[in-house]
This record gives C-alpha cells, sequence and structure tokens, in this order.
C-alpha cells in the first residue's frame, strides 16, 4: 500500500486510513500536483495496522458484476432536471430511499473547495446535484456514515468509485441493510491547480475570485449553451458582477482534462473501471442515446444512465421509476459508450511535462496556448450542424418505427 511504498498509484486518495487511525496519526496532505495523499506522524503510530486492513487498494470490497437491471431516461420534473447534470436520477433514487430517518452524504462545491457533506432533509439536496470535475475532501464523512449506522438510520452515501469502495472497507458489515450506495462513473480526478490557476486570471482581468463554476452548465442561455451534450462550463464571480459561459469546444479545461494530461496517477492504473462495481447503483449520462435509444433525448436537457448492481439498487430504483421518464436498456448497449466502465484512461506521454508547467510560474493563457488543442472547422461542423442534423434525423426515424409498430398490433 501507499503508506509502505509511497508508489502514489497505489493511493486513490479516499481517506480511509486517516479516518480509521485511533491515534490521528494519518493525515491528507497536498503534494505539489494538488493531489492529497496520506502522511503519517511516526510519533503517534502504534503500528495496529488498521490502514492497512481498510485501505481499498488492499482489500477490495466484493464487486457485482451479474444480473444488472439498466435503466436510460429523465426526471419528470423540468425544474430537478435542469439543476442536475446528467438527467437527475440522482434526485429520484433519493426520493424512493429517504422515506424517514435518513441521512444523505454528497460532494458539495463551495467556491473552488469541493467537500463531502452531509443532508437530513431532501429539500437542501440541491446541495450535491451537479458534477464537481474535482475530488472532494471526505473530511469525517465515514466516521459520520458509520454513527447514523449504528443509530439505526438510512444512510444514502453518494462519491466516485473509489470513494464508495473507502466507505465500503471503513464500514465493514455495520448495517449494511440501511446503506445504499450509489457512485458516478468516473474518467479521472483533474488536478485543482488548473482551476486555481483559473481564478488568478479571473481574478487578475475583472478584480474578482470566481464564486462558482458549473462545468455542466444546462440551463437555458444563448445559442448553444445550456444544451446538456455540449458541456457548457459557467462561471459567475463573487457578488455576481460577471457570468461566463463557454461550450466544451471552445473550453480549455475539456482538451487538457479529455487528453489525460492532468489526471490523479491513480486514475489511469483504477481498479473500478470494469462492469464489476461495488456500489449498489452506478450513474452517469446516457451517452449514443442519440444512436440507439433518441426517444430518450429528450430536447438534449439531459439524459441519465442507471445500473443497479444489487438487488437493493434494483428494488429502490423501481420505487424511484414513478419520478422518471424512460425505460430499461441493454447493458451491452449502454457499455459501448461508458469507456470508464471498460478501461482505465491512458496516461499522455507529456504528462509529467505538463503538470511541470502546471506547477511553475507559468500563467493561465500560457499554459492553454502551450496545451489547449484548438477546435477544427470539421469538428465545429460535426458539433453544431450535422451533429443536430443527425440527432434530428435519427429521432424521426425511431419515431416512424414506433409508430408503424404500434398500427401493426392495432
Amino acid at each position: 500500500m501507499f503508506l509502505e511504498t509511497k508508489d502514489k498509484p497505489e493511493c486513490f486518495g479516499c481517506d480511509a486510513c486517516a479516518q480509521i487511525c485511533a491515534k490521528q496519526a494519518i493525515s491528507m496532505k497536498e503534494d505539489a500536483e494538488g493531489f492529497r495523499y496520506p502522511v503519517i506522524d511516526e510519533s503517534l503510530c502504534i503500528n495496529c495496522g488498521m490502514c492497512k486492513n481498510v485501505c481499498p487498494f488492499e482489500h477490495m470490497p466484493e464487486k457485482h458484476e451479474k444480473d444488472k437491471y439498466v435503466f436510460g431516461g429523465y426526471h419528470l420534473n423540468p425544474e430537478t432536471r435542469f439543476e442536475s447534470t446528467s438527467g437527475g436520477a440522482f434526485s429520484a433514487v433519493v426520493d424512493a430511499f429517504c422515506d424517514e430517518n435518513y441521512v444523505v452524504f454528497g460532494a458539495e462545491a463551495k467556491g473552488l473547495v469541493v467537500s463531502h457533506g452531509y443532508i437530513t432533509d431532501k429539500c437542501d439536496l440541491g446541495r450535491f446535484r451537479k458534477s464537481k470535475y474535482s475530488q472532494s475532501v471526505i473530511g469525517s464523512s465515514y466516521k459520520d456514515a458509520r454513527k447514523f449506522l449504528l443509530e439505526g438510520k438510512k444512510v444514502l452515501f453518494s462519491g466516485t468509485p473509489c470513494q464508495i469502495a473507502g466507505l465500503l472497507s471503513f464500514v465493514g458489515n455495520i448495517k449494511r441493510e440501511n446503506l445504499l450506495t450509489v457512485e458516478v462513473i468516473c474518467e479521472g480526478v483533474p488536478s485543482p491547480l488548473y482551476v486555481r490557476k483559473l481564478d488568478q486570471h479571473i481574478q487578475k482581468k475583472y478584480g474578482e475570485p470566481i464564486e462558482s463554476i458549473d462545468y455542466r452548465f444546462t440551463g437555458k442561455s444563448f445559442l448553444s449553451h445550456g444544451k446538456w451534450d455540449f458541456e457548457g462550463m459557467k462561471i459567475i464571480l463573487a457578488n455576481n458582477k460577471k457570468v461566463m459561459i463557454k461550450d466544451r469546444w471552445f473550453n480549455p479545461f475539456w482538451s487538457v482534462w479529455l487528453n489525460h494530461l492532468m489526471s490523479r496517477l491513480s486514475c489511469y492504473h483504477c481498479k473500478f473501471t470494469t462492469t464489476g462495481r461495488t456500489a449498489d447503483i452506478t450513474l452517469g449520462d446516457l451517452w449514443g442515446v442519440h444512436l440507439y435509444c433518441p426517444e430518450l433525448y429528450g430536447n438534449n436537457g439531459g439524459s441519465s444512465l442507471v445500473v443497479c448492481n444489487t438487488e437493493k439498487g434494483k428494488r429502490i430504483f423501481q420505487k424511484a421509476q414513478i419520478n422518471m421518464f424512460g425505460h430499461e436498456l441493454k447493458f451491452e448497449d449502454a457499455l459501448k459508450y461508458q469507456g470508464p466502465m471498460r478501461k482505465t484512461i491512458s496516461e499522455n506521454s507529456e504528462r509529467a511535462a505538463f503538470m511541470a508547467d502546471l506547477e511553475s510560474n507559468m500563467d493561465y493563457q500560457a499554459i492553454n496556448k502551450k496545451w489547449a488543442k484548438k477546435p477544427t472547422i470539421k469538428l465545429l461542423f460535426q458539433k453544431y450542424v450535422w451533429g443536430n442534423r443527425q440527432k434530428i434525423f435519427m429521432w424521426n426515424l425511431k419515431r416512424k418505427i414506433m409508430k408503424k409498430e404500434v398500427n401493426k398490433h392495432a
């Protein structure tokens, strides 16, 4: 394990070792790249071995491979759907599981800082909606979840696959019947240093820091902004003095991150990029929707992929479907468009050079000029013109086929 080898690909940054230590001998510290790793205070350590026992890298929780139930669609409440990133399935699951005496854990962004916390009222669920594209600081969430389970409360815990694995290793078999785990499909976590560089650039240019970032803005706005699959980034400055929105194709963040230049080292060796999942329910974007189930596209407002990995997950989501528009899908069809469920991301050979620039005094604009790729005319035509036409064509074709089937059986 990392605490012994210091080999960074062996650490997910899940915090389980730090929280299990009764002597508080382990703390999480940022390295030069901005990622958090455990550090041992040898003067406090009693070599009890609990950190090793709870490490999911060493002891992977059970993975559920077979008998999955797969669903595609979106939340029936338009407001919930547009306040979410990927169709609103998370909100439907929370409503189905959290009837009474419950606690919901999730990641919340405050400015540039993303941290895990909990709520005891579903009315506050908006705090956990939206994708953050930053590894959250777990804090004491595993301890808190275990405490609530011991008190007999129902606990819904959401997070990345490695965070769910850390939680399951931490709580062991303590009242698992009251625990529902919900993971997001993850393509690696980017270094927080990049967004900090962006904030420095914003402050220098506008005199105000970033108040909030919506990485996947799905609200209504000018031209293509607000479309789910254009992945527009919305930045609001302090005191709401200025709002900036930029589509994915013109956003250097997506270019750098999707070229795998700044992900955590363990993400290139991720143990969770398989069809076997540790969580009860896996949630993600319904990518490929316009190709194999265009009736679920829903005017580009966001569509959810839901994979129920356990009987508990299936049971809860059956209740959740009352708030969803959609239907069952074949797992193999969905899997075609979910790379992070099939394979790890590939480490870019230039990652070390990029990270050296990011750690240096090089400013945001210079980094993007050197490393971010600009969209080609061909790409822009495909996405803004041909892509839209193709989606409309596929939707009309599917509708005609469905109409013929209905008439055939009339």
